[in-house]
């Protein structure tokens, strides 16, 4: 697997924050009193057991969901009045771990539509699509073409999504989140689902994005050494509430993670921990 970056020197202010969250749907607390802060070009990920609240902290972030309790800042400022659409605009992109991709649309189209909140002319001009609209469009399919050949789905930009494999269909739904031009991008589970070729290509890919483009990220995920390997800090849930915090190595050989994961899960954390102690 590919090495990202590891250590502060490419890491800046905090551009995320997360800060005493609860989140309950009746009855049920999904959340209760997170809290961590994401620096900007950081390699973030959230990790936990199933149901521990990873992708309901995202939904928070990204306002799908809006926190019973506790609130979410970008850039110092708070999101909880902001649309998903403003938060777009302000710079944050989310791909799904339940593929949200239109599957009758090609694959062309599909990452089009990452940029609509990016169209600036009116819809006069874009109507009888002349002048400032037609070199808008120009621009952002160059844009777009250039994203297509980042990912390497040349092969497949005039397909429709729809019958493409899950690999593929992954990474375009990781370029549609690119597209959208974030400063901060919400992976959740970019590698579930792939067979070892497959997630060694999306590892680098994210990789990519996170030095090369210099995207903020936070990722959950549930492969052990993906996380041990791309990550700055992780941190970890379990049952919605955060049981540890920091390096990959410092959280693999905390007790409570240990305790919180079960079966061959448990030995595989102490197998990465003992892999980083080495």
């Amino acid at each position: 697997m590919a090495q990202a970056k590891v250590g502060a020197e490419a890491v800046g202010e905090t551009m995320l924050e997360v800060r005493s969250v609860s989140l309950r749907f009746g009855g049920v607390k999904a959340l209760t009193d997170v809290s961590f802060e994401v620096r900007s070009g950081e390699m973030f990920s959230i990790i936990g057991p199933n149901g521990a609240g990873k992708t309901s902290t995202l939904n928070c972030i990204s306002g799908r969901y809006k926190p019973t309790e506790g609130d979410v800042l970008y850039k110092g400022k708070s999101l909880l009045r902001r649309s998903i659409n403003d938060r777009a605009r302000l710079g944050i992109g989310r791909t799904f771990q339940n593929l949200a991709l239109f599957g009758h649309m090609s694959v062309l189209d599909n990452i089009l539509v990452g940029r609509h909140h990016l169209l600036r002319n009116n819809f006069l001009t874009g109507m009888f699509y002349w002048g400032p609209a037609q070199a808008e469009e120009l621009k952002h399919r160059r844009r777009v073409e250039e994203i297509i050949d980042f990912l390497e789905i040349q092969h497949v930009r005039h397909e429709p999504a729809g019958t493409l494999s899950y690999g593929l269909r992954k990474r375009v739904e990781l370029a549609r989140a690119i597209a959208i031009e974030p400063e901060l991008i919400l992976l959740d589970e970019p590698m579930a689902g792939m067979n070892l070729e497959e997630k060694e290509d999306m590892a680098r890919y994210i990789i990519d994005i996170n030095q090369e483009f210099g995207m903020t990220i936070v990722m959950i995920e549930h492969d052990m050494g993906v996380v041990m390997d791309l990550s700055d800090r992780v941190i970890v849930l379990d049952f919605g509430k955060r049981i540890a915090g920091g390096t990959p190595a410092e959280v693999m050989a905390d007790e409570h993670v240990k305790h919180a994961y079960l079966g061959e899960e448990d030995e595989l954390l102490v197998d990465e921990a003992d892999k980083v102690e080495a």
